[in-house]
């Protein structure tokens, strides 16, 4: 069993809670929503029999703060991000990131001045028309939805964690992921983030992913319900030497849909450019 080291970061958006955990070359993980490092659970110790693992909920989830008035856009997140590389003392790691971690890696990245040894990207906010469906709803209409009765909102975040997963969850696992957004501060924060994400941050760097300077690797979930797989072959097209990989019967939560497969492919060397 790998010993776990925590802190806390004070970033420009709150406090962020962070853990490391394992020896070697650094590896950081980043979540996406409406999740938090919970979520690589199971591929964090594994990855750190080998690897320096960090793991860190972005401000506004999980441990991390949650409190009005945070600047929770996704540039205001890649910021952070790379605030908290410097703060580890990270040069070089290697990313893996899931949802719209995808896109403060890759703001990071092409327009923060962060520096990678290599990228992941599993199911990633990234590239397109991605704030569709109840997402937009949630984002234009946040301050009818914060006004939710605290019951209605738990059964709607709770929906919307089960619809991320083409395999479902255990019980215990749906209700780790739910706690966060549980009563009138978990409310709070679930508006408060979908509130502030948007389309804009991403349009930022579109044009700028055929630059992505470091091997790239993509992991896509087949059943993936919240960005189905034309997303991740647009972005496959738009980084010319990413590699793509499929996880038949997961959803957008790969990580919980096929944990073995994933830390599979996460294991393999990376591809060699043509």
């Amino acid at each position: 069993m790998n010993a776990i080291s925590s802190g806390t970061h004070a970033s420009p958006s709150g406090a962020v809670h962070w853990e490391a955990q394992g020896e070697g070359e650094p590896v950081v993980l980043l979540h996406g929503t409406p999740f938090s490092s919970f979520i690589w659970r199971e591929i964090a110790p594994a990855l750190a029999r080998d690897h320096q693992v960090f793991t860190f909920d972005l401000p506004g989830y999980g441990r991390s703060e949650r409190r009005p008035g945070q600047d929770l856009r996704l540039a205001a997140q890649a910021r952070v991000f790379t605030g908290l590389l410097d703060h580890w003392g990270l040069e070089r790691p290697r990313v893996i990131a899931h949802d719209i971690g995808g896109a403060v890696a890759l703001r990071a990245l092409l327009l923060e001045g962060a520096r990678f040894a290599d990228l992941t990207l599993m199911d990633a906010v990234a590239c397109g028309d991605w704030g569709t469906g109840l997402f937009r709803l949630v984002r234009e209409n946040a301050h009818v939805f914060e006004r939710l009765p605290v019951y209605a909102h738990e059964a709607l975040a709770e929906s919307h964690l089960r619809f991320a997963s083409g395999r479902g969850y255990r019980p215990d696992t749906l209700a780790a992921h739910l706690d966060p957004w549980r009563g009138e501060e978990g409310r709070a924060a679930y508006y408060r983030q979908y509130g502030q994400l948007e389309q804009a941050d991403t349009d930022e760097f579109q044009h700028l992913l055929a630059t992505v300077p470091v091997p790239t690797r993509i992991i896509w979930g087949r059943e993936d319900g919240f960005l189905p797989p034309p997303f991740g072959e647009q972005l496959h097209a738009l980084i010319p030497h990413s590699e793509l990989h499929w996880i038949d019967g997961a959803g957008h939560a790969v990580q919980e849909d096929a944990p073995a497969q994933v830390l599979a492919l996460l294991s393999r060397p990376f591809e060699k450019r043509s």
